[in-house]
């Protein structure tokens, strides 16, 4: 079976991404900070009968990220490493001349800097995977447009949009994906525009963009969900 990592995978766009992938026969071992909501999601995906390993704890914890790994190993391998746990910074958004620094190195800590040291963790791993090692790193459209209030949250995923692009010609037997999942009806997303009650889609109608990239193995580089499913 190949096995994936998923972090951020209590809620949300994460703990879609591990039932989609259980259902496709996926081993998973599951991260997130909050250990009985990391429960229900590991739970949740074992219904489809693979084995799901729930791993509570803070990416930013280089402990954390090798407690991932090794499960991941003793699972046999690691064939896909989803880097999805993400900081905004400030809750709500603020303007650039309201965001703390120490906010703005919360978002770059858990986004980009975490995101590396577990590449670096699992490399070996993902080197050695049968079906060819993957790497997903889940960005935003606030890396690539202005949007008021975005900026520290939007250099975080720029930043890490720029370490996928430069760990995939570093890694060339590597498959590496920048996705922009698009807006999402997520407590992240409400949690940085509480205000915004607009209607948006859930984050099961999204797995399907990251299915069909597993599927298809198109070259390394950024995606857009909405370009993958054919939407606007």
């Amino acid at each position: 079976m190949a096995v994936a990592v998923i972090t951020g995978a209590s809620k949300g766009l994460g703990r879609a991404l591990a039932a989609a992938l259980a259902r496709e026969g996926w081993d998973l071992v599951l991260g997130a900070r909050t250990a009985d909501v990391l429960k229900e999601s590991a739970e949740h995906a074992a219904r489809y009968g693979t084995r799901v390993v729930a791993v509570p704890g803070d990416v930013t914890d280089p402990g954390h990220r090798a407690e991932l790994v090794a499960a991941a190993g003793r699972l046999g391998g690691l064939d896909l490493l989803v880097n999805n746990a993400s900081a905004l910074g400030a809750e709500p958004l603020v303007r650039l001349e309201a965001l703390p620094p120490a906010g703005l190195r919360a978002a770059l800590e858990t986004n980009v800097v975490a995101p590396l040291g577990l590449v670096r963790e699992a490399l070996p791993l993902l080197r050695a995977s049968r079906t060819g090692g993957t790497v997903v790193a889940v960005s935003s459209d606030a890396a690539t447009t202005a949007y008021e209030t975005w900026g520290g949250y939007g250099a975080s995923k720029a930043a890490l949009d720029q370490l996928a692009a430069v760990l995939a010609v570093e890694e060339p037997g590597l498959r590496v994906w920048s996705v922009d999942p698009g807006d999402m009806q997520t407590d992240l997303y409400a949690a940085a525009v509480p205000d915004d009650d607009d209607p948006r889609p859930s984050p099961g109608s999204v797995a399907p963009a990251f299915l069909r990239l597993l599927e298809e193995r198109p070259a390394s580089g950024r995606y857009a969900a909405t370009s993958l499913l054919g939407t606007r």
